[in-house]
């Protein structure tokens, strides 16, 4: 994974071939109006498999921290029934 650098919407209109070519190569920009992000300019299908990533990183840190739990389910089963 690249490292995002923040642009100025400004900036980012102003030099855009500049970020394309950067974004081409493999950049990533978080473009911001008034110091608050509002877009990221990255490269394409980029956003689908970091996203596919991020999704697998997070279920991994979640099997990890589970806790296993032993259940009897004949026993559930027969608890229902009268």
């Amino acid at each position: 994974m690249s490292i995002q650098e923040e642009v100025g919407a400004y900036d980012a209109k102003t030099h855009l071939p500049a970020y394309l070519r950067k974004v081409e190569a493999g950049g990533r920009f978080v473009i911001t109006q008034r110091g608050k992000p509002v877009a990221e300019l990255v490269p394409v299908g980029s956003s689908a498999e970091q996203q596919g990533a991020t999704a697998a990183q997070q279920m991994l840190a979640l099997m990890r921290e589970a806790v296993a739990v032993k259940v009897d389910i004949r026993a559930l089963l027969e608890e229902g029934r009268d």
